[in-house]
Formats: C-alpha cells, sequence, structure tokens
C-alpha cells in the first residue's frame, strides 16, 4: 500500500506480510529443532543458529521493515549501518570485558 498523501512511505501489502511471517516461522522453527533433536553439536550448532538468526534479520528488515523501500533509502541505510556499527562495538565489548573478567577472577587450575 502506497500512501498518495505520503509519498516519502511505504507501506508494504498483505502478501510481504505473510511471506515474511511464513519465512520468519520457519526460520524459528528450524532454529528450535536443530537444538531440541540435537541434530548438530558444539561449534556447528553455533554456526547453524547465528546464520538462521542472520538470515532472520535479513528477511524482516526487507519484508516487515521495508528497508531500502522508500524514495530516498540513503538516510534509512546510513542510519542502519551505524546502528549496526554501535551494536557489534557494545557485543564485541561486553565479550572482551566478561572473557577479561573471566581469566582474572577464576583461579588457575
Amino acid at each position: 500500500m502506497h500512501d498518495p498523501a505520503h509519498p516519502e512511505t511505504f507501506h508494504g501489502n498483505f502478501k510481504e506480510y505473510i511471506t515474511g511471517f511464513l519465512l520468519s516461522l520457519l526460520l524459528t522453527f528450524t532454529a528450535y529443532f536443530l537444538v531440541v533433536e540435537k541434530l548438530l553439536v558444539g561449534w556447528k550448532l553455533y554456526s547453524a543458529l547465528a546464520l538462521l538468526g542472520g538470515i532472520q534479520a535479513v528477511v524482516q528488515l526487507f519484508l516487515f521493515l521495508h528497508l531500502g523501500k522508500d524514495v530516498k533509502p540513503q538516510w534509512k541505510l546510513l542510519i542502519f549501518c551505524f546502528m549496526l556499527m554501535v551494536l557489534s562495538i557494545i557485543v564485541a565489548g561486553s565479550l572482551w570485558i566478561m572473557y577479561s573478567l573471566n581469566e582474572r577472577m577464576m583461579p588457575a587450575m
């Protein structure tokens, strides 16, 4: 649905929402099934879950949030890239701090 009063907005259509919903369900149940049935273990499981999570993020960005479908999507894409950069700094910094604290606080065995 395109709002003629506001040409810079795009609200999607029913087909996109149903497709996004079904893909999200499929990806979520796939991740659940991999964990519950123990089909993968260790780093293979973590890699598969990270891949499924990344695919689901892309599905939701394009089918629900309509990234790139506006008349001028450059600003939204720039803001999104900045948000990804800040998020990755926060996650990497948190993991670094937790690893460092684990090394410093745990007694040597």
